[in-house]
């Protein structure tokens, strides 16, 4: 491989990765951060290379070494301040080496399941990406490509269909048009060397188009690199990025690939106050970017306060009260009611500002007004500002929760699950769309909130005793949900271009097949974000448990031995091994649960206690 060039990405000190990633949304950890041998990487980028030359599929099962950067000291501790300890990883999703090649994804933003299964993007560091590089990345390699200060904004999808699948486009039409599809760079291009290394092709011409249209503060394009082989990216699950195009040598691809390992992280533990010193302190200047950013307008820097603390205390309002009157009040709402994508800024940092005033009940009333509006991008800005004011608006939420119009009902039940508060009020709003609201969307999004109030009631102690409550709600529920064929199966199209049907008014993924008998291509959104919420439950299992152990071991065990959804089995068994932390007589089960398993999620399972020593054990 050629040398990297003097020249290498600006690595994030520990010190700066709060601001960093609350702000710019990306950060970046140096090799020599992790705390592991540095020739681990050229073992995973060697092993990697032969089995991708044999045309082997690739995992953590046949390169084990991979656990060992994902327990790295380094990168266990950026991301315990990120998203707390004890954080998890999706199973069985997109931990396989992505290879940079001829052509360019659009920008999109990822989804926050298991393969384009449509989902509430939370503001708070609920889940994050992680992209590995086991050896070196040059400028012109086809460095991962992101959109930095993106993370906040976003466009509507309940009735955009162009969106309605879980990831989200900023110019859909490069899509519809086949231009993803289209060669850039290679044997094949049409394009001149000289326009692909200048960067003139109609390729990047149009991706910076599509940043500029946006009207967005400081959005920019950032390629990450030049990297040292086993540098590691983290970044928010809603910033915007793409895969990228090579630049260099077409004929020198085979031998010297850019490989990338992804793994998506989800938070299991609230934060808990002050586990930070850190304070929040605004730069002039991102150096990183080289970009200016002391001039950004308070309503950008509203929100980076609010998210910044809640990572620190798991509850706290962004901004000083200083704005406490009805007049200030009204011109916020009226900057909520901003049109346009371009105005997507201004909503939703007009709805933090509000939450920050000192008259939380003047708050509530105006965020309550915009909740209920006709336009989404109106009650996604509302959505926010609500969370972000935290106790004092659950009965705004709760009775919007009650709504007739089911895109209300969805928001308020996931703002519900940000704020947190476990209460018979809030339990009962909850049972009732989880149980038996006709909207499948409405659903989903019940078995998340649940999995997050009880989460911070676990932390916090606060609203324990309504634990038991919460975990059959959620038992109930698997009981009565279904597993589906995958919806671009059932559609014969693109997970892009599925549209809402009579069965299901939200994307619920994609249908894989792994060649396994015992895995079909079926999903179900509500069943995979229920057990998603067992896995955090059972992260924070303790003596509030102890009555809800037995029932859920068994309807976990059960879906262990017999489902037919991957997803859920991952999630199942994940969620068995983190309680058997709590319960160490399950460890046998557990145990011989992964020992049946035909296919094996180990960099989840490592996550949760599994001892990555062992993992030979069962793939020898």
């Amino acid at each position: 491989m050629n040398p990297l060039s003097n020249k290498v990405a600006n690595y994030t000190e520990s010190q700066n990765l709060l601001f960093d990633f609350v702000s710019r949304g990306i950060v970046t950890l140096d090799p020599q951060s992790l705390g592991i041998e540095e020739g681990i990487h050229a073992e995973i980028y060697e092993k990697e290379k032969t089995l991708f030359d044999e045309k082997t599929p690739i995992s953590c099962a046949n390169i084990p070494e991979i656990l060992s950067v994902i327990r790295s000291p380094g990168v266990v501790a950026a991301c315990n301040q990120l998203v707390g300890e004890n954080w998890a990883i999706v199973p069985y999703a997109h931990a396989t080496p992505f290879l940079s090649g001829p052509r360019d994804q659009h920008w999109h933003k990822d989804d926050n399941g298991p393969y384009n299964q449509r989902r509430h993007r939370h503001h708070q560091a609920i889940q994050i990406e992680m992209l590995y590089y086991p050896g070196e990345v040059r400028e012109d390699m086809g460095p991962t490509a992101t959109i930095p200060y993106s993370q906040y904004w976003t466009f509507n999808h309940e009735e955009n269909h162009d969106n309605f699948a879980g990831a989200d486009h900023l110019d859909f039409g490069y899509v519809i048009n086949g231009m993803q599809n289209t060669v850039v760079s290679g044997p094949d291009s049409k394009y001149t060397t000289e326009e692909i290394v200048a960067r003139r092709t109609k390729h990047d011409v149009r991706m910076r188009q599509a940043i500029e249209n946006t009207g967005w503060p400081l959005v920019t394009s950032y390629e990450a690199s030049p990297l040292r082989a086993g540098s590691v990216v983290l970044y928010s699950h809603n910033l915007f990025h793409r895969g990228n195009h090579r630049r260099d040598d077409w004929q020198t691809w085979k031998n010297n690939p850019r490989f990338m390992w992804r793994f998506w992280l989800y938070r299991t533990t609230h934060p808990q106050q002050a586990s930070t010193s850190a304070r929040f302190e605004m730069p002039a200047k991102d150096e990183v970017m080289d970009l200016d950013i002391g001039d950004a307008t308070e309503d950008v820097k509203a929100i980076w306060r609010h998210q910044f603390d809640w990572i620190r205390f798991g509850e706290m309002p962004g901004i000083s009260a200083d704005e406490s009157d009805r007049g200030e009040a009204s011109r916020l709402f009226d900057q909520i009611q901003s049109t346009g994508d371009a105005g997507e800024p201004l909503r939703v940092g007009a709805a933090y500002r509000l939450a920050a005033l000192e008259d939380g009940t003047l708050a509530t009333e105006y965020l309550g007004k915009a909740l209920v509006s006709e336009r989404e991008n109106v009650r996604r800005a509302a959505l926010y500002g609500l969370i972000a004011c935290g106790g004092e608006a659950v009965g705004t939420l709760l009775d919007a929760a009650s709504s007739s119009r089911k895109w209300v009902r969805r928001v308020a039940i996931s703002g519900l699950g940000d704020i947190g508060v476990l209460s018979t009020d809030v339990l009962n709003g909850l049972e009732k769309c989880l149980l038996r609201d006709e909207s499948r969307y409405v659903r989903s999004a019940a078995a998340i909130s649940l999995g997050c109030i009880v989460r911070r009631a676990l932390g916090r102690g606060e609203g324990v005793e309504f634990v038991s409550q919460a975990v059959s709600l959620l038992l109930d529920s698997l009981k009565l949900e279904k597993n589906r064929l995958g919806m671009d199966r059932a559609q014969g199209r693109s997970i892009k271009f599925v549209r809402p049907t009579d069965e299901s008014d939200v994307c619920e993924g994609i249908g894989i097949d792994y060649g396994i008998d015992r895995f079909q291509p079926i999903r179900s959104v509500v069943r995979e974000n229920v057990l998603w919420s067992m896995v955090v439950i059972c992260t924070n299992g303790n003596e509030r448990l102890d009555e809800m152990k037995d029932p859920v071991v068994e309807m976990l065990t059960a879906i262990v031995r017999s489902e037919e959804n991957v997803f859920c089995v991952g999630l199942a068994i994940d969620a068995l091994q983190r309680l058997s932390r709590c319960y160490p007589e399950l460890e046998q089960t557990v145990w011989s649960l992964i020992d049946s398993l035909p296919l094996r999620s180990w960099e989840s399972l490592v996550c949760s206690g599994f001892d990555l020593k062992k993992v030979g054990e069962f793939e020898s």
